[in-house]
């Protein structure tokens, strides 16, 4: 039987949808999913035959083709589980469904249908008793209306002694004849369904087939996909490592360029240092000048004061604590000038350092 029903003769009267579950044919304890999710399932009737089958498609694949007869029965066995067995095909079948309120609404439809099942049933075994009843009964009377034709002799004896016995049998031979004929329309239409479903059957084929052969391009597309997005993963880790290290190296530029400011405002304050000093060495000179005058005048007022001993021996003492303090003061601009000279130095090698440091950076 085609799992799929023909437009013309079946229709959907019940459609849910459901994950569908088989019983494992090895062990008949164990459910087997038969759908990876969930699945519409339907009723579908058919008016000609006068029968109801339960049936879902997952994609290409038929999972669920269960025609319902009266001796079936769909057992609740969780809240949001059902179970029926199907002698036919020879195994069981289960439901879940997401709320019990749905696995309630396919139970009472099951019964319902299971009660139409019943009652075709009964319907065509009431019509085929009625059929056996009359053939029997055309059978009894044949012979007595042969006997009364061969008794009474002529057409018109039979006419006049048997017309009403002979109406019923020709009433009840134009019944069977009528029933023959539809028996044998239904035949020619049965055999014009079958062809319908071989057809479909072979269509439905071809179509797996195609769909086995789109799932393996698939599959193939599947994979060249997955080793693509293998290889975009490894790139963007090798771009988030790259961009990792420009961070680590815009924060070291960041460091430096704060170290390079604290450079810069400690070369400031050696600046301000520089000049005062500068300003102090310009008093050097006019200390200078004024030990050569000093020098001068002792040496004017010692060739002045010759004949005044006793003037030069206070201006010689004048002269010695003039001539120490002149020491003291030469040792000092001495220690002066030499820690000047360091400082420039000093000076000199931070500005070095510190231009090599901005060329570097």
């Amino acid at each position: 039987i085609s799992p799929v029903p023909p437009y013309s003769r079946e229709q959907p009267i019940f459609t849910t949808r459901a994950h569908v579950f088989q019983i494992d044919p090895s062990t008949k304890k164990n459910w087997v999913p038969a759908s990876k999710q969930a699945v519409t399932v339907s009723y579908f009737y058919d008016s000609t035959r006068n029968s109801y089958r339960i049936i879902s498609v997952d994609g290409a694949k038929v999972i669920i083709n269960s025609t319902i007869t009266p001796n079936m029965t769909f057992t609740k066995t969780s809240q949001k589980f059902g179970q029926w067995a199907d002698s036919r095909a020879n195994t069981v079948f289960g439901l879940g469904f997401p709320s019990e309120q749905q696995l309630t609404k396919f139970a009472e439809k099951f019964q319902e249908v299971k009660e139409a099942a019943k009652l075709a049933r009964d319907r065509s075994q009431e019509k085929i008793e009625t059929s056996s009843n009359h053939s029997q009964e055309s059978g009894r009377e044949t012979p007595s209306s042969t006997r009364a034709s061969s008794v009474n002799g002529t057409d018109d004896e039979k006419a006049s002694h048997g017309g009403p016995a002979e109406a019923h049998l020709k009433s009840e031979n134009d019944k069977l004849k009528i029933a023959l004929a539809q028996s044998s329309s239904n035949v020619k239409k049965w055999e014009t369904e079958l062809q319908t479903l071989r057809e479909s059957n072979a269509r439905l084929t071809t179509a797996l087939q195609e769909s086995a052969a789109s799932i393996e391009h698939w599959k193939k597309q599947f994979s060249a996909c997955k080793e693509e997005n293998d290889q975009l993963r490894s790139k963007i880790e090798e771009l988030e490592e790259q961009c990792n290290e420009i961070n680590k190296e815009k924060e070291r530029n960041a460091q430096l360029s704060r170290r390079l400011q604290e450079l810069e405002t400690e070369l400031q304050d050696k600046e301000l240092e520089l000049e005062e000093l500068r300003k102090q060495g310009e008093i050097i000179p006019q200390l200078m000048s004024e030990c050569e005058s000093v020098s001068q005048q002792l040496q004017d007022a010692e060739k002045k004061n010759k004949d005044l001993e006793e003037k030069v021996r206070t201006l010689r003492t004048e002269v010695e604590e003039s001539k120490h303090r002149q020491t003291n003061l030469k040792t000092e601009l001495k220690n002066f000038l030499d820690v000047l000279d360091g400082k420039i130095d000093e000076l000199h090698d931070f500005r070095q350092g510190l231009s090599k440091l901005g060329v570097d950076n």
